[in-house]
């Protein structure tokens, strides 16, 4: 045994050697392996995730400032920060600095629920974003009074009591900045202030506690909260219990074929609520919850293009046209739930659906300059005007007009939705590496593996192009990490180059998983070829929508702006300051200048991968949401239908029955991506 010990040592070093050879070459030559899950086991060491007893997310956030978007998402930020986002401190009475309860020490004076802390969430991390230095100066005046205005027994903030009870809601939306802000400074003041709030509400009575509409309905974001510190600090076992607490005082939003209330917004923020829950009870019945109140949703109120559905106000009954529409606080909050839900699962199906509201539906509520914006928006929306539409929608009032000083919650909670949805272009895996979850062209400086910085240049005009290209920067170093990229669920032939090298990629794929030692410069490109597909919706009326990629196309109408007096014309429950100039941040109608009452003729549509696509330059100003900037179009064949016309409530008539008979002329006819088009069709009766 002596003498073969040696040789045998040889041989399992030799055999050792050739097989790390091997690993080597596989890594350099670039394992790309289709996934349909990313991994849940591990122990990311570059990022906090959830410790125990909670379950761990798929992915864990970065920190805000982290991701720096360039090309059009850029100069949405750029926008936003020159637009209402940045100057809403001009214009809005609830954000004036005279009296206010958010500013008071106290927690006395005026202004003091929602509207302030709506604001700050997406105003404060487009300045941390954007590294800008007014905007994080202004975000600190209000972050720094939250914090001292701490009181000895925990509460902070103002204290509005409706029937004698506190209601919440304000504070939670103020943690969820205060949260952001820690990731930005790690300013410790945060978690001993939401130590000492947690400790509050760990002292109130049940009774006491979540009992008013609002805060009831939107507990789970209290509960997120409350996970987030648990995460962050020791010795507080005790969150655990609130986590429950907080739970079963929530409205239950776990019930088979119903929801505790219908309101847009709650629908598009709570109804993630289990899956939140989920974490912590680890049951798969919650987890389940969340996905039956989607698509329960979408079945009812949501048979419609654009990723939302039809609950102006609220959903009711009977109104499920894609005439009806959605407040824009409730597509920012589905934006929003659907990252959170993109962390909790690593479930791509929630990517491909914010880019379904982010790309479709919520930049036709903003002006395409983002100086106004209105509180409803609808997939089929051919008149955006400042009359009453009620009862077609469920509000008296101008609830369509484009107006900077109207809509009070949306007016101050739509800060969030392009910030937020930047913040999420990638995300790390617990293998310490890290995936492209949203696509848009950005440079993201991450920690991998074992605390090892690079940094990832992304260029792409997507979703206006099917390529995205990805540069890797290692300061020099070689690093072993994996790099997961999404594969959206229409894209069905994606293709993969390595330093262009093509690679083999499973049709079907979820995730594209490449494991490589990456070098200074490795360049990545993902092609997603796009086709033309036709989406039907049988429950309304047999009407169809055309989608190519993540886009849906609606009809390009001639859009005739008509300036207002944005006091003269602002919702009822308005307020401004005394010095907001309406002749600098004017209000407008947009009118029909050419006709909307289209059908689509049917022959066509069997085989709409033959219908014309017209590519045009990219827009100068890198901004393609606007109707005469597209780079992209499709022409189709469409008909007049007479008898489908604005109705009596002055709204985009009630879709035909299709297949429509219709005499009129064949016209070809122009489409352009739904969220450029802020009149359109976008669900298409289809005509004989």
């Amino acid at each position: 045994m002596k003498l073969i010990k040696p040789i045998m040592t040889k041989k399992i070093g030799l055999l050792s050697y050739l097989i790390g050879i091997c690993f080597l070459s596989s890594a350099q030559n670039n394992a790309v392996i289709a996934v349909d899950q990313l991994p849940v086991e591990g122990k990311n060491l570059n990022y906090i995730n959830n410790r125990l007893p909670l379950k761990q997310n798929a992915l864990l956030k970065l920190p805000v400032g982290s991701i720096v978007p360039q090309g059009w998402l850029g100069k949405y930020l750029e926008l936003q920060k020159n637009g209402l986002t940045g100057h809403l401190g001009e214009i809005s009475a609830w954000l004036s600095k005279k009296n206010n309860a958010w500013l008071s020490s106290d927690g006395k004076g005026d202004y003091g629920w929602e509207e302030v802390p709506y604001w700050l969430k997406g105003y404060a991390n487009l300045g941390y974003i954007l590294k800008d230095p007014k905007i994080i100066a202004e975000s600190k005046i209000w972050l720094e009074a939250a914090i001292k205005s701490q009181r000895p027994d925990g509460y902070f903030g103002p204290l509005i009591l409706r029937n004698n009870k506190p209601d919440l809601w304000g504070n939670m939306i103020m943690l969820w900045c205060l949260q952001s802000y820690y990731e930005y400074s790690a300013d410790p003041r945060v978690l001993t202030l939401m130590t000492n709030y947690f400790k509050w509400q760990a002292s109130l009575p049940d009774s006491f506690f979540l009992k008013d509409y609002w805060e009831n309905s939107r507990g789970g974001d209290n509960l997120l909260s409350v996970y987030w510190l648990y995460n962050r600090t020791q010795g507080n076992e005790w969150l655990m219990d609130l986590a429950d607490k907080i739970h079963r005082n929530t409205a239950n939003w776990r019930q088979k074929d119903d929801l505790p209330n219908w309101h847009n917004v709650n629908i598009a923020q709570c109804f993630r609520e289990p899956a939140t829950y989920y974490l912590k009870s680890q049951s798969s019945d919650d987890l389940k919850a969340t996905y039956a109140n989607f698509q329960f949703v979408r079945q009812v109120f949501g048979q419609v293009p654009g990723g939302m559905f039809g609950a102006d106000e609220n959903a009711r009954p009977g109104y499920t046209d894609p005439r009806q529409g959605v407040e824009t606080c409730g597509m920012v909050e589905q934006m929003a739930s659907n990252e959170i839900l993109l962390e909790i699962t690593g479930d791509p199906f929630w990517a491909d659906h914010a880019e379904d509201v982010a790309f479709n539906t919520y930049p036709a509520a903003v002006t395409a300059d983002f100086k106004a914006l209105r509180y409803i928006t609808s997939p089929n929306m051919s008149i955006s005007d400042s009359h009453n539409h009620a009862p077609g929608i469920d509000n008296n009032g101008p609830f369509l007009m484009m107006n900077p000083f109207s809509s009070r919650c949306c007016q101050h909670n739509h800060s969030q939705g392009w910030p937020y949805y930047a913040e999420h272009l990638y995300m790390a895996t617990n293998d310490n590496g890290v995936a492209a979850v949203l696509y848009a062209a950005s440079n993201a400086d991450v920690k991998v593996g074992n605390n090892q910085k690079i940094r990832i240049q992304q260029s792409s005009n997507y979703p206006f192009e099917e390529s995205i290209r990805f540069v890797i920067g290692t300061n020099g170093k070689t690093i072993d990490f994996p790099f997961y990229l999404r594969i959206p669920a229409w894209a069905k032939q994606a293709q993969i180059k390595i330093n262009g090298k093509i690679e083999k990629v499973e049709s079907g794929a979820k995730y594209i998983r490449i494991d490589r030692k990456w070098k200074d410069n490795d360049q990545v490109e993902l092609s997603l070829p796009m086709s033309i597909v036709l989406n039907n919706w049988t429950a309304n009326k047999n009407a169809v929508s055309i989608q190519r990629g993540p886009l849906t196309y609606a009809l390009k109408i001639k859009e005739n702006y008509v300036q207002k007096d944005s006091k003269a014309s602002a919702i009822g429950d308005s307020k401004w300051q005394e010095t907001a100039d309406p002749t600098k941040w004017p209000s407008y109608e947009i009118l029909p200048a050419s006709d909307w009452n289209y059908g689509l003729v049917q022959n066509q549509l069997t085989a709409p991968d033959q219908l014309k696509v017209v590519k045009r330059a990219w827009p100068k100003d890198a901004f393609p949401f606007e109707a005469d900037a597209v780079p992209i179009s499709i022409m189709v064949k469409a008909k007049k239908i007479d008898g489908w016309k604005i109705d009596e409530n002055g709204l985009t008539g009630v879709l035909p029955l299709s297949p429509v008979a219709s005499q009129a002329a064949v016209q070809e006819v122009e489409l352009i991506p739904m969220g450029a088009a802020r009149l359109r069709i976008a669900a298409f009766p289809t005509v004989k």
